[in-house]
């Protein structure tokens, strides 16, 4: 995944890319884990991408890189800057009873499989995805790069892989807001993303 540092993001949102875990399909309901780079100017006080890790309990949004997350690297850190226009490789995984997160093949902590209380240890939904939010809509808040995923140039997420699947996976792609955001150079493992905002 392209770390890539957006020029325009709003002071009250954010721009990321990210992969995450769900048991369900029902967001009301689910279970989640979720890994990525964001940048969040208000959270973390620059307009430079973040190493950050979420999750859901139930359908319940807990807190970014923290909320009994276990952080177990000194080097790797929940919440540490990432240089831009750089790639990272991000993981999850359930591994001894927790769920872990990977940057760069570093295990760098995990949340406890016992605050889903035994209720989560595979996923039935997994996503890769760009994701924009801000106050005031429509927003100029720009994803990847501002450059739209269907143009030359665009951030990607690439080296798509699912371990220990027991289903043959079904890869889609779509944009919810394909005239500020859209996708492109889709194969069965990687696609572009990205776009300037409705500006």
């Amino acid at each position: 995944m392209v770390q890539a540092a957006p020029a325009n993001v709003a002071a009250d949102g954010h721009s990321l890319q990210e992969l995450s875990l769900q048991n369900s399909d029902d967001t009301t309901t689910a279970n989640t884990i979720e890994i990525g780079w964001t940048v969040d100017p208000s959270g973390n006080g620059d307009y430079q991408p973040h190493l950050f890790v979420y999750h859901w309990i139930n359908g319940h949004q807990t807190c970014y890189n923290g909320c009994g997350f276990v952080q177990v690297s000194t080097t790797v850190t929940a919440g540490m800057a990432l240089p831009p226009g750089k790639t990272g490789t991000f993981g999850l995984r359930f591994n001894q009873g927790n769920w872990w997160a990977y940057y760069n093949n570093v295990a760098f902590g995990y949340f406890p499989e016992s605050a889903w209380n035994g209720a989560f240890t595979s996923a039935q939904v997994i996503s890769a995805f760009g994701e924009v939010s801000a106050d005031k809509e429509p927003s100029c808040t720009q994803m990847g790069n501002g450059v739209f995923g269907s143009k030359n140039g665009a951030s990607s997420i690439s080296g798509y892989k699912l371990f220990g699947a027991t289903d043959q996976p079904d890869f889609e792609v779509s944009a919810t807001d394909p005239s500020s955001y859209n996708y492109g150079s889709v194969t069965g493992t990687s696609f572009s993303l990205g776009g300037p905002g409705a500006c």
